[in-house]
């Protein structure tokens, strides 16, 4: 593999990581034939490296970062309702087409549910999350909302 490159691909990781493994990393990407396939591991660990971070050593992972607490189960609940909302909006509008009907049906009731059940798990979220890690809950309340705004989006274009 180039240099460069590997040096490139080695700044794609956190610095705790870069410290501990980065020479050693770097040296067996140049050892390497350096394909894409290679090219995507190390991408993808990277990626995952900055969102959980690995264990061990000096990385303990940190109780109060974004990639612990999307896994807390209030700010993983919002994701999965808003995800499932999308998905019954588009597999409506896959099977039945995007025509207004007269009577709202299961698919917008089951969207309703959805979307207005968890505004008390957001709202415990930021009530239990903000006071105590305030950067890592507002980065799960953006992605939460990213999340009911895909949602939405299909509504609200096709005028459901």
């Amino acid at each position: 593999m180039n240099p460069g490159l590997a040096h490139l691909l080695i700044r794609l990781y956190p610095r705790q990581w870069r410290e501990r493994y980065g020479a050693e990393f770097e040296a067996l990407l140049l050892d390497g034939d350096g394909g894409n396939r290679t090219l995507l591991n190390v991408v993808w660990s990277a990626a995952c490296e900055r969102i959980s971070p690995t264990q061990g050593g000096n990385m303990d992972r940190d109780p109060l970062s974004f990639g612990v607490m999307t896994r807390q189960l209030s700010a993983f609940l919002p994701l999965a309702m808003s995800l499932t909302a999308l998905a019954v909006v588009l597999g409506h509008i896959a099977f039945f087409g995007a025509v207004r009907e007269a009577d709202e049906g299961a698919a917008a009731h089951i969207w309703q549910f959805l979307m207005t059940g968890q505004i008390p798990v957001v709202v415990f979220f930021a009530i239990k999350w903000l006071p105590k890690a305030p950067r890592s809950a507002l980065g799960v309340l953006a992605l939460q909302a990213g999340a009911v705004l895909a949602s939405i989006a299909p509504v609200a274009y096709f005028n459901l």
